[in-house]
């Protein structure tokens, strides 16, 4: 396939070009699709850049959730038909008719696009800021781009804009985290499967190079991966191992920190939009993104239900074309507040708040305690004695009596706790649930799992260490620079960090948190439970942690500390009403 070869065809109101060329400053040929309006002119751009092939339609990549937007929310398919969705880009005939370009980029080894797949690196970036510059030039753009895309297509829209190309005006990260150890890798030191296992079921399967031994594309009818077929040893010696690479690098060293984007850098106005059921991967990097951005026109917007689904409801479509066409265009739409906010309610509903700022400015931070002999918690210490668990055991639940009255939790939450083990190492699994009057746990659509938990928090012992001018009551900031090994029988101050939730608690329910030695899992009266990822989905979904977790000093007991020197406790934001 020449440089110069890309087909054009003009099909449902569009232009569209296959497989466009653009050169790389090394010489590496990148693949891009473009879908535009048939009427010549200039017109803002909208593109993503990633490894899950431009040509797979969303139905062959991701038949589950396929299935799941057409039986759950088919005003996703209203007014489209659907032909050109590809997983978690737009959808360019919602889009195109509003005068926009849509172009679609397969990243560096990926799709139809040689070279070497490195992921979140800064070669990669250094791409996306060269085909940034190359749309912002082209005949049919106004030289104002825009960055919009979910998960991984949102995560290098962080990094790229901290690299500032001059014709990047907005970006809108859908679900994308941006810190690479504590979002993704490694949640308070603990190596999170999720990586490791996506690489091979996402990325390996449409890799540049497999040629006639790949997929041909439902949306085209060309090859996803490229007309060029490579040896398996040729593919394997063009592309990175995560899961390699994360097994090496324990603590937070140079290998991840150049996949940390510097935010100070970041000057273009950005609505980062999260998922509260996103609480193992994207969520934290919504929130941390916002705050720690030094752009000086900046949103938050944070919703629930699955990874995919706010990112095409209407919802989702018009908040964003708000946004776009205010700061791409220079149209009058964008009224946004700061900080948007879609409450869960315990039956899955929402209730939407606008707010001035994160963490909302009227939060009452309040103190739970467990008492651990009665296994509740109040807002007074109770009676403590010592209780354990053994690691891959059971986990301590301790929960409120029923409510009162109604609650509003909204926020980070963090824990104090105090420990001591058997052995050289304690993980910590922290639960955030809530139970109906009748006991029952309450689960929410989350971004991966149709029952998922209402908050997660993680930290591995020897990874206690803490920086004190970053850490913050509701989120304490672990350095990971060093492992502190425990002696097994010695008590430890550590402190946790609890990813923010949000849920509106009725009187009569209860909430508590679960404290354990590995990932918490439903009962199996919320089963049968997918398999998916290598793993099954009991409320955590796929970001589960046993890739690192196979030696004696991770399978000892725990003993939980509680007397009147050693006061454990749950920080939790409770909101009053305005």
């Amino acid at each position: 396939m020449g440089e110069k070869s890309y087909t054009t065809v003009v099909q449902d109101n569009m232009k569209i070009d296959w497989n466009v060329p653009i050169t790389m400053e090394d010489g590496i040929i990148l693949r891009a699709d473009i879908f535009r309006p048939e009427e010549d002119g200039k017109y803002p751009v909208l593109m993503t850049y990633g490894p899950y092939a431009k040509g797979v339609h969303f139905s062959d990549g991701y038949p589950v959730f396929w299935n799941r937007i057409q039986s759950a929310y088919p005003e996703i398919l209203e007014g489209t038909s659907g032909k050109y969705l590809n997983w978690e880009t737009v959808d360019p005939e919602k889009w195109v008719p509003h005068g926009y370009v849509c172009i679609r980029v397969d990243s560096r080894g990926a799709g139809n696009s040689e070279g070497k797949i490195d992921f979140w690196s800064k070669q990669e970036t250094k791409d996306f800021y060269e085909c940034i510059e190359w749309a912002g030039v082209q005949p049919w753009s106004n030289g104002n781009v825009g960055l919009l895309g979910i998960s991984y297509y949102a995560i290098n829209q962080w990094a790229v804009a901290a690299m500032q190309p001059p014709h990047l005006k907005a970006i809108c990260p859908f679900e994308g985290c941006n810190n690479a150890y504590r979002d993704m890798a490694r949640h308070g030191g603990i190596m999170c499967d999720f990586v490791p296992q996506w690489q091979p079921v996402q990325v390996s399967v449409v890799q540049y190079g497999l040629g006639s031994k790949g997929k041909i594309s439902r949306i085209n009818g060309m090859p996803v991966s490229g007309e060029i077929d490579l040896t398996d040893e040729e593919r394997a010696a063009n592309t990175v191992l995560v899961k390699d690479d994360y097994l090496e690098h324990k603590l937070e060293d140079d290998y991840y920190k150049e996949r940390t984007p510097d935010l100070s850098r970041m000057r273009v106005p950005v609505l980062s939009c999260g998922n509260w059921g996103g609480n193992a991967l994207h969520l934290r990097g919504n929130i941390e993104g916002y705050q720690n951005a030094a752009s000086e026109e900046k949103f938050l917007e944070i919703h629930g239900l699955e990874h995919y689904t706010e990112f095409y409801t209407e919802y989702g479509r018009k908040m964003q074309k708000a946004f776009f066409d205010h700061y791409l265009k220079g149209e009058d739409t964008w009224h946004q507040a700061p900080v948007h906010l879609r409450l869960r309610n315990v039956d899955g509903t929402f209730v939407d708040v606008d707010e001035q700022e994160w963490p909302i400015a009227r939060t009452q931070w309040t103190k739970y305690y467990p008492d651990t002999q009665n296994m509740t918690l109040a807002t007074e210490p109770g009676k403590g004695m010592d209780v354990s668990f053994e690691a891959m055991g059971d986990w301590l639940t301790f929960m409120t009596e029923p409510l009162k009255e109604d609650m509003v939790i909204a926020g980070p939450l963090s824990a104090k706790l105090f420990v001591k083990s058997t052995t050289e190492e304690a993980d910590i699994f922290i639960t955030v649930r809530v139970f109906d009057p009748e006991g029952k746990d309450v689960t929410f659509i989350a971004a991966t799992d149709m029952h998922g938990v209402v908050g997660t928090g993680w930290l591995r012992a020897s990874h206690r260490k803490l920086d004190q001018e970053k850490s913050l009551p509701y989120r304490p900031w672990h350095v990971h620079d060093e492992k502190q090994p425990l002696t097994p029988g010695e008590i430890y101050e550590l402190d946790v960090e609890i990813w923010p939730t949000s849920v509106n608690l009725p009187a009569g329910y209860r909430f508590g948190f679960s404290v354990g030695g590995r990932d918490f899992e439903l009962d199996d009266s919320f089963g049968p439970f997918p398999f998916l990822y290598g793993c099954s989905w009991k409320g955590q979904g796929c970001y589960v942690h046993t890739m690192d977790r196979e030696g004696d000093e991770f399978k000892g007991t725990t003993t939980l500390v509680c007397d009147e020197q050693h006061q454990p406790y749950f920080l939790v934001p409770v909101i009053p009403e305005k």
